[in-house]
């Protein structure tokens, strides 16, 4: 008698979240992005945002918190209601570089959240300067080699995209590049583009005016495939460096314990809207990629992130605090 008094209440439950599901949203989504305006994480929240809107007949609020690398923003949704009406556009900032260079985060990245969907990756690029006797990424890594500690690399602090994604192709492939510590508001492409640093990884939207300039020159891309900006410059696993794409990236995360219901329907107009070909533009322009995934996916995504930039901060002698 237990047993059938216990299945007809998961079987009441299951039906109350499927009708849930089928309603939401029944009030405005607040989006939090923890990035600042015209950042990629912006970026994909304003292009994907409204979309979303039109399919929910609810508007999608997007809520700026920029401070802290996105910590404040991962901090809200992890404590609001777990019924899909707050939303957070996690990023490499927030459930990457993030929780492997702080020990003390307002949120278990991993218990806090549930993953939903990818929405976009960017590249970074490493250009040197002019000066820089290499064209390529292994003509980079052979000068590196020969001249240990030479070559240069800006960065606004220690533990942000641009040092850990130089650090990791030191730990590849056993170079030495030396970091020099810059202002926040000092443009990294402009110390290398002035010759008072010689190389930088940067996102490729913001490198691509330089390269054109011929103030600085690509040599190598870190997404798995060329990218659409830079269609001459071979990616580090086609110049022979396995196993090294590093993005930039955002995807969307609900609070733990938000229904499964709820989820797979916010997944599923999610895809559909990044399946679209403007959408698809929008992003492109911006030189963000597209990528959309299953929770179950993005989930596994997550969790091998945290390992990669862990590993790029001991390298770089961060211990996190």
């Amino acid at each position: 008698m237990n047993i059938v008094k216990h299945a007809g209440a998961l079987l009441v439950l299951a039906v109350a979240q499927m009708a849930g599901a089928q309603n939401f949203p029944t009030k405005p989504v607040r989006l939090l992005v923890g990035g600042g305006a015209g950042g990629a994480a912006d970026t994909t929240a304003r292009i994907t945002g409204p979309k979303l809107g039109e399919i929910w007949r609810q508007q999608v609020v997007v809520d700026h918190r920029p401070t802290a690398g996105g910590i404040v923003a991962a901090g809200i949704v992890a404590k609001s209601a777990p019924d899909g009406h707050t939303l957070l556009i996690c990023s490499v900032a927030t459930h990457g570089i993030g929780p492997a260079v702080n020990k003390k985060l307002p949120y278990d990245h991993i218990k806090d959240f549930t993953p939903i969907s990818r929405v976009g990756t960017v590249p970074n690029v490493l250009v040197v300067h002019p000066s820089v006797p290499a064209k390529s990424v292994k003509e980079f890594i052979s000068y590196a080699k020969a001249n240990p500690g030479k070559l240069q690399y800006p960065s606004s602090g220690a533990g942000n995209s641009p040092q850990l994604t130089m650090e990791l192709l030191k730990v590849k492939t056993g170079i030495n590049v030396a970091h020099v510590s810059i202002a926040p508001d000092v443009p990294a492409n402009d110390e290398v583009a002035s010759g008072r640093v010689t190389a930088n990884f940067g996102n490729v939207p913001g490198a691509l005016p330089f390269a054109k300039a011929g103030k600085l020159r690509a040599v190598g891309v870190t997404s798995a495939k060329r990218h659409a900006l830079f269609p001459d410059v071979p990616t580090f696993i086609e110049s022979g460096v396995s196993d090294f794409e590093v993005t930039v990236w955002s995807g969307v995360c609900a609070p733990a314990a938000t229904p499964k219901a709820t989820i797979t329907k916010i997944n599923g107009d999610l895809v559909k809207v990044l399946s679209t070909t403007e959408a698809r533009k929008a992003l492109a322009e911006r030189g963000i990629d597209a990528a959309s995934s299953t929770p179950e996916q993005f989930a596994a995504f997550i969790k091998s992130e945290t390992a990669r930039w862990a590993q790029a901060a001991k390298s770089a002698g961060i211990v996190p605090k």
